[in-house]
């Protein structure tokens, strides 16, 4: 590894999925508006939209993109080049249109991704992955290579039995034993703990040494439907509702709990675990 490599592999870059099993359930509108807390808290955030075959960050920002990681992938433009950048100093990798399979990627490619952020030459304290929903392979790739991942769902029967299919998929096949749990859309703290309370009623009785965490709630807010519709951030078109607040009080506890492997991991170091799986996840 060169020196350049070397300084990013200790750079302490906290790489985080937010991921649900069930889709609908406002987990990109989250990942936006946890980066844009966590800009406002002064750190630098990269969203990476990694719904590989839709683009919703983009979207939510009502960004024109003219490039994607499929760019990245077939040498036909720099990382540089693809990453777009947000309000507040935040920066966004976007999705391609069409489906891309991290395991179906050429040992060429994986060395392009992981050499073009090895030149990335922006500051970074956070990588916020916007995975997919559900169990697919590319969701399970990002999940085994970020150091933390936080889990959405809401109060829908479907939602908490999708959420906790991931969970046990990700810990009974691959030994991920922590998850950040987030409800989102409930009516306050009280339901929030009972969607928490059912999650983990069945993960306590089903899987072994499993640890889930609540690390707060969303409430439903107008603002957030209003800011979906004019493609604009809820936490900038309305920061004193509700939503932006809790927002922000989970952006902040982020920062106050790394996890204990954080000192030790970093941006090249998830990186290359992302190109390792290959073909290893069935």
């Amino acid at each position: 590894m060169n020196m350049k490599a070397d300084q990013a592999a200790r750079k302490p870059v906290r790489v985080i999925t937010v991921t649900s099993g069930k889709g609908g359930v406002g987990k990109s509108n989250l990942t936006l508006g946890l980066a844009l807390a966590l800009t406002k808290l002064r750190k630098k955030v990269l969203i990476w939209d990694a719904d590989l075959g839709l683009a919703n960050i983009d979207v939510l920002l009502g960004l024109k993109t003219t490039a994607s990681i499929h760019d990245l992938l077939s040498g036909s433009k720099s990382l540089n080049e693809v990453i777009a950048d947000g309000p507040g100093g935040l920066k966004i990798m976007p999705a391609a249109s069409g489906i891309l399979e991290l395991g179906e990627l050429s040992e060429g490619q994986k060395q392009r991704l992981l050499s073009e952020f090895d030149d990335y030459d922006g500051d970074l304290d956070y990588l916020l992955i916007d995975t997919a929903a559900g169990i697919g392979s590319n969701v399970i790739y990002f999940n085994l290579a970020a150091q933390e991942r936080i889990v959405v769902l809401t109060n829908e029967p479907t939602s908490i039995t999708d959420a906790y299919a991931l969970i046990k998929v990700l810990h009974t096949r691959y030994q991920q034993k922590s998850f950040h749990i987030l409800p989102n859309q409930v009516s306050g703290p009280k339901e929030a703990k009972g969607v928490f309370g059912l999650l983990s009623a069945v993960a306590d009785k089903h899987l072994n040494e499993v640890s889930l965490h609540l690390i707060g709630y969303v409430p439903r807010d107008e603002a957030v439907t209003n800011a979906v519709r004019s493609q604009k951030p809820f936490l900038l078109t309305a920061p004193d509702s509700e939503a932006s607040k809790q927002v922000e009080e989970i952006a902040k506890r982020i920062i106050a709990n790394p996890p204990d492997e954080f000192a030790s991991g970093g941006l090249v170091f998830f990186l290359n675990r992302l190109a390792s799986f290959g073909g290893a996840v069935d």
